[in-house]
């Protein structure tokens, strides 16, 4: 019978630390995707992160494109590792599950994203399907960040709520701002603030992950309460 229970014991940290190692992929994920963007720019002769999209890092027929696709495949999988770290966490709490399940359906999205073409090709009539499934990808990422936001911030009834919807306002203007922008990138006329907008977009759902993540990590021992106040 104590052999049981110590083995009992033991599953149950093995399964603690591989939650927490699972919440820590969020973490790794973000700093990756700030390192992917500084990275490839660097690599992509020409490339302004100020006026030109994150999107064009991972353009048809762009320099960059081989590595950026490596690096975002192990991006998703991170991700999909913290969703699912998430989901391992809100077992007392239906909403911090919710958004771990987005998180983790997103992620999937993102290893099958469409890649758009040059601004030139698309501004000289040279768009395709690859370029409207790119849009619809983005779009349907876009909501599905939002919601898990929203579910992540309903879980929590402490400083997390109001840094959530923050967040989320943050990354909703700007990225409206960047829609707005989109039409002048592909008739090919000077953008010269819309990476800056994306950026700030996306930098607001990293930032989200990572103190979504380091929060979560803190309150392992709080989790028999449901709003993991």
């Amino acid at each position: 019978m104590k052999s049981i229970e110590i083995q009992k014991g033991r599953d149950l940290v093995v399964r603690s630390s591989t939650t927490s190692n699972l919440l820590v992929c969020g973490v790794f994920a973000s700093l990756l995707y700030v390192a992917m963007n500084i990275t490839c720019a660097m690599q992509y002769p020409g490339y302004s992160s100020a006026s030109q999209t994150v999107s064009e890092l991972s353009a048809i027929d762009a320099p960059t494109r081989p590595l950026w696709v490596i690096l975002a495949i192990v991006y998703s999988v991170a991700s999909i590792g913290f969703g699912l770290g998430l989901w391992q966490s809100g077992a007392l709490n239906r909403k911090l599950q919710v958004a771990g399940t987005l998180v983790v359906i997103n992620s999937i999205i993102g290893l099958f994203w469409p890649p758009m073409h040059q601004r030139e090709v698309l501004a000289a009539g040279g768009g395709t399907l690859t370029d409207t499934l790119h849009i619809l990808f983005s779009v349907v990422a876009v909501l599905l960040m939002m919601i898990a936001m929203a579910f992540s911030a309903a879980a929590f009834r402490n400083w997390f709520r109001a840094f959530s919807v923050v967040m989320l306002a943050v990354a909703l203007f700007f990225g409206l701002v960047t829609a707005f922008e989109g039409p002048r990138m592909e008739a090919d006329l000077p953008t010269p603030w819309i990476g800056v907008w994306e950026r700030i977009s996306i930098g607001a759902y990293l930032l989200w992950v990572v103190v979504l993540a380091l929060t979560v990590l803190g309150k392992r021992k709080y989790y028999a309460s449901p709003t993991l106040d």
